[in-house]
């Protein structure tokens, strides 16, 4: 293990592209180049808040000593990093926003261990040539959300970004949370964020809207043999976009599995490694329902709702295979790929929905009763993480009264009495159906219970760990750390086992959330 301090980063990025190292913050337009070198500014009094010692341990990083703290802060930079932010564009809820940028954050640089190569990012370190109207910085609020939500999706299984470690700075930060002409002051904060890379279909939109063949084509080389090195046929551009389509489709599915919205699926907001990335207004679904957002600033259109993530994600490569035809005279390969994402994600949500319900591969009568599924639970809006974890325990007894009383932890409101009966015959089905699949009943229950969590991190939780820390405490932000570990655990946390309390269906930061961060 070794100190942040002590170790040897690489700049492949910044030796490789051309880009602005004159340091200079001021807002600016910044053609032809990729980056801007971009030095933290200091905070005043950085105290450690947490540490991800699981992520620490595969990175080869020690325990932070005071020394790293502060790089953890921005306050100090070691010899061997070239501290950057980097130049992309994107569409903005669906419009073209032109040149973007890492307005607030920071990558110091890079290290490889032996399962690649990882960044490291610094998150509301300070104003950047990119930063256009804002401070650089980043609330306590955000942060902590942020952190735990990029380590429970790692935990969950979701491809994500990862956090190391989150720091109060000691420095107040004026925001206007919910953009009604209230600001106030609020803690600052920095999280360490970790990734093999954080490049965003907007970093090759950028290139397309300057004409500029000859970055695009070297920016998608390095990242090919960067981080797709197994791919060395002739045409290999287009084969690194339909694997781009295939990890975009299965992010999606992964999305829908745990009941994840995203919120702000920007096209600056895509990884190009399809990890999950950029945690702003986000949430998990308490309530089963398609047309949620979390995001104010997604009313009232709901482009970003929970159903059209898949939709968007097609409509976000759209705008990838648009960039990226710069380099081709025939465009028809790329259309073909970007067609070919419907059946990919199909394929993927059929599979993944399979084993939320116990099944083996899905069959033609799975895909009916997996339909009926979708349509029963949009009508109830039952609390979709309970929901499945007590189908994992259905009763054998398909007596409706059983069946009813069964699932009724899971339930918001009293149904109907048309309701029950259709909830009934669903489960009625779904329980002959189990029957006669050749899976044992201890299998099934495995197999549900690893693809279904149990715990996920309700922003109701994340509210309430936000006031304590903002009190000076942390008990709550400590429990849901380690609770966020285990969220297939078949016992322990039980208080996180509930659903959303009726205080929080409406309270600001709990259901509904701005960008503001």
């Amino acid at each position: 293990m070794t100190a942040i301090a002590e170790k040897k980063f690489r700049n492949d990025f910044t030796q490789q592209f051309e880009g602005d190292e004159s340091g200079d913050r001021t807002p600016r337009q910044t053609p032809g180049k990729l980056y801007s070198k971009a030095i933290p500014t200091p905070v005043a009094a950085p105290k450690l808040l947490a540490w991800s010692k699981n992520l620490a341990e595969e990175l080869g990083i020690a325990d932070p000593s005071t020394e790293d703290v502060q790089i953890l802060a921005g306050n100090k930079i070691t010899a061997s990093m070239n501290p950057y932010a980097a130049c992309y564009a994107g569409h903005q809820f669906g419009n073209w926003a032109g040149q973007l940028g890492d307005g607030r954050a920071i990558t110091l640089g890079e290290w490889g261990v032996k399962n690649g190569i990882f960044e490291l990012q610094l998150k509301g370190a300070g104003p950047t040539a990119y930063s256009r109207h804002a401070d650089g910085r980043a609330v306590l609020r955000s942060s902590v959300r942020e952190y735990l939500m990029s380590e429970a999706m790692h935990h969950l299984g979701v491809p994500t970004t990862r956090a190391l470690a989150l720091v109060e700075t000691g420095d107040k930060v004026l925001r206007d949370m919910f953009y009604n002409g209230n600001p106030e002051y609020e803690p600052g904060a920095i999280v360490s964020r970790v990734a093999p890379s954080f490049l965003r279909f907007g970093n090759f939109e950028l290139l397309a809207a300057q004409g500029d063949k000859e970055k695009m084509k070297q920016l998608i080389d390095w990242t090919i043999d960067r981080y797709f090195p197994h791919l060395t046929e002739e045409d290999r551009i287009l084969t690194w976009f339909q694997e781009v389509v295939d990890k975009t489709a299965f992010l999606m599915t992964e999305w829908q599995r745990v009941g994840f919205v995203h919120g702000v699926m920007n096209t600056d907001n895509m990884s190009i490694l399809g990890l999950t990335i950029d945690y702003g207004p986000f949430s998990f679904l308490d309530h089963y329902d398609h047309n949620f957002t979390p995001n104010t600033t997604d009313l009232p259109g709901r482009r970003y709702a929970f159903g059209n993530q898949p939709s968007i994600g097609y409509w976000n490569l759209g705008r990838l295979a648009n960039a990226i035809s710069l380099l081709f005279d025939d465009t028809e390969g790329l259309e073909n790929a970007l067609d070919s994402y419907e059946k990919i994600f199909w394929d993927y949500y059929y599979e993944m929905m399979a084993k939320k319900l116990g099944f083996q591969p899905p069959g033609k009568e799975e895909k009916k009763i997996i339909a009926r599924f979708e349509a029963v639970l949009s009508s109830i809006q039952p609390d979709m993480t309970l929901f499945y974890r007590l189908l994992a325990e259905i009763p054998s007894e398909t007596v409706p009264e059983t069946l009813l009383n069964h699932f009724a932890p899971s339930l918001y409101r009293d149904l109907q009495p048309k309701e029950q009966d259709e909830l009934v015959a669903l489960l009625t089905d779904y329980s002959k159906m189990t029957k006669n699949d050749g899976l044992s009943e201890e299998a099934r229950k495995n197999l549900m219970n690893q693809t279904n969590p149990r715990i996920i991190l309700r922003n109701y939780l994340l509210h309430e760990a936000i006031e304590e820390l903002e009190r000076g405490e942390n008990k709550l932000f400590v429990r849901l750390q380690e609770a966020m570990k285990q969220p297939y655990a078949t016992d322990g946390f039980e208080d996180f086992v509930k659903k959303r309390p009726e205080w929080a269906e409406t309270k600001a930061g709990c259901s509904m959330l701005s960008c503001s961060s």
